[in-house]
């Protein structure tokens, strides 16, 4: 399973990899230099430290990465070079090293025009070890992501495939969890705590290191609690369901992926009872929660929902009342899918998506995913008969990857995302209060003009036709394509039966019916089909059971810091219509991006930056 792994790893490498002379670059086929050895160092010890092909294995890819890295700047990181070389490698396996490289060369990227301070690392050695086992775990973890969005996006699509992978994940998995649950972490967190204590080390100047401290010891607990063989299914079910939820959203039968569904509400909610330890009193789904938005605990955002859907109910009666509705005819038509997606990457690019750091593809379910802040992907889906739905999409993951290439480089918790409503503020932020402005259109009409036209069908709509069309209030059936008025009701219904399901007042079998009576009573919808109902999401496919609250958690938090972003930005509807998108975005990476999880919650990092926490009137002002 290993080698296979690392074929997929490699493959990807070389197919899909970013290619260019480019400073960035450098750092991803170094990072991915580094996740090679990672796996390919894991195999041989784990396996077997003599063996002569796993040690010439590993020093191909050394050679490999090495040559990348030389060739593709001078003035590229040698020490990277130097590290994944033959010698370096046995070294490594005599030590039964952790990769102690790359520290040093993640770090110098960060601390690059940082303050001089003597690091922790030199101070205690216990931090250095620390450190070097953390960032090895985040290098597999990054591998299991390759894997995935290979799975989603290039694999083959039939069952024997889909098991193979479920194998090669749940075997990656199971060393993650026993690397992430190794007794010496803990023993080194009290070393570290200890260091710091120290009367020679001055340790106000360590803030960084004692919430990476916090955040692992966080980490390890949990991790801990989980069976590993609980993790391994985990990860097999989370492809092999996957699997069967496309091919029942295919064939528009619920009954098809409901045993699977089934299988991973169950599975969700044991590790939600595992991670919460003997405290029965938190709720599981409240437990659930606390996964994806952390620090925020669910009465918390039963408030948020409370308000917001108490606004919005008469708003929307009122708007759909309306006489005098706008046209949506610019958005309908017949539409070159290539000539789409060459418009909505020039228009990504220039919002800010490092296309060098990147790349776009296509999925059933347009998603982000990061391997490092140098290796951001996302991918968008893209109809001949409607084209907003595919820009809409594009600007959304293009905000997630933004999000995702501006923070540090560590490879530690602390250089990553705060929360999934944090993460959806970014994208919301993007699609809505940029990209559905009257100064985008403004912008993007010449653009869109020339992309959408075809043979004997012009695409003559103003950037007022296309305002008009893409802020229109239509009721859908399907979630990402509703519009943003009625989009809060779309995740209130969702919470409301994974809530239900996971506290035991509805089975998985009556979801459709849940679904489809919801439907009809918050937005006057009727669902014809499974496929445009509680099929229509991958979530739960992937065991985010808990997920789906953070969509209007984004939401709220977009409209706030949109509010903000125009107070403190001058020239802000200026730069959007003229397509100057540098100033919003070094706003957002001073207010959130740059912070990864120094925060210990959403809440906390709005009121330090913004001068009070999440606020849903800004949303309904809005």
């Amino acid at each position: 399973f290993f080698h296979s792994i690392h074929a997929t790893v490699g493959l990807d490498r070389f197919g899909y990899l970013r290619t260019t002379h480019n400073t960035s670059i450098n750092t991803c086929t170094a990072c991915r230099g580094l996740q090679l050895t990672s796996v390919t160092i894991k195999v041989i010890m784990h396996f077997s430290k003599r063996s002569l092909g796993a040690l010439a294995l590993a020093v191909s890819v050394g050679k490999v990465s090495a040559f990348q890295t030389h060739t593709r700047s001078e003035s590229g990181p040698r020490h990277i070079a130097a590290f994944i070389s033959k010698d370096k490698i046995q070294q490594s396996i005599v030590r039964k090293s952790n990769i102690s490289g790359v520290s040093t060369f993640q770090m110098s990227i960060s601390a690059e025009n940082a303050e001089v301070k003597t690091p922790l690392e030199e101070i205690s050695p216990s931090y250095k070890e620390l450190v070097s086992k953390l960032q090895t775990i985040t290098q597999l973890r990054r591998c299991s992501a390759v894997l995935d969005y290979d799975r989603m996006v290039l694999m083959p699509s039939s069952d024997d495939a889909a098991a193979s992978r479920g194998a090669q994940q749940s075997a990656l998995a199971s060393i993650i969890h026993e690397k992430a649950t190794d007794s010496s972490i803990s023993g080194l967190i009290e070393k570290v705590h200890n260091d710091l204590m120290s009367a020679d080390i001055n340790s106000s100047q360590f803030e960084d290191e004692r919430r990476v401290l916090e955040l692992t010891k966080i980490s390890f607990e949990k991790n801990e609690r989980i069976p590993a063989e609980l993790e391994a299914k985990r990860a097999a079910l989370g492809s092999s369901a996957y699997t069967a939820w496309v091919k029942a959203r295919s064939a528009s039968d619920f009954s098809m992926f409901a045993p699977t569904l089934k299988e991973c509400f169950d599975t969700a909610k044991a590790i939600a009872n595992y991670h919460r330890g003997g405290d029965t009193s938190v709720p599981l789904y409240t437990q659930m929660l606390d996964e994806f938005e952390m620090g925020m605990k669910a009465e918390r955002i039963d408030d948020i929902f409370g308000e917001i859907q108490q606004a919005l109910v008469p708003l929307i009666s009122k708007v759909l009342a309306s006489e005098s509705p706008p046209s949506m005819d610019a958005l309908h038509g017949t539409f070159d899918i290539e000539k789409q997606k060459d418009v909505n990457k020039e228009i990504i690019t220039k919002m800010g998506f490092d296309i060098d750091s990147g790349r776009i593809d296509e999925s059933v379910h347009p998603f982000t995913m990061s391997f490092s802040p140098s290796d951001v992907r996302i991918t968008s889906r893209f109809s001949t008969d409607e084209w907003y739905q595919g820009l809409a999409a594009t600007i959304h993951e293009g905000g997630h990857a933004m999000y995702e290439q501006n923070i540090g480089g560590s490879c530690l918790d602390i250089d990553s995302y705060l929360s999934m409503g944090a993460h959806e503020s970014q994208s919301l932020f993007w699609e809505r209060h940029i990209g559905m402005t009257k100064e985008f259109c403004k912008w993007t009409s010449a653009k869109l003009g020339s992309a959408l036209s075809g043979e004997g069908s012009d695409f003559d709509y103003s950037a007022d036709d296309i305002y008009g069309a893409i802020n229109a209030v239509s009721p859908s059936e399907i979630r990402v394509e509703a519009d943003e008025l009625t989009y809060p009701l779309h995740v209130i219904l969702r919470y409301n039966i994974e809530k239900d399901v996971v506290e035991g007042r509805m089975e998985v079998d009556d979801i459709p019916q849940r679904w489809n009576e919801a439907m009809k009573s918050m937005l006057d919808v009727e669902i014809t089909d499974d496929a445009k109902g509680c099929l229509q999401d991958v979530h739960w496919s992937g065991l985010a059971i808990g997920y789906f609250p953070t969509y209007l958690i984004g939401s709220a938090t977009a409209a706030q810091l949109a509010y903000y972003c125009e107070k403190d930005v001058p020239n802000f509807h200026d730069d959007i219509a003229n397509g100057e998108f540098e100033n919003i975005k070094n706003w957002l990476t001073e207010k959130v991006h740059k912070h990864g999880r120094r925060y210990e919650s959403l809440d906390a990092m709005l009121e330090d930056q913004l001068g009070e926490p999440l606020n849903p009137s800004y949303l309904i002002n809005y």
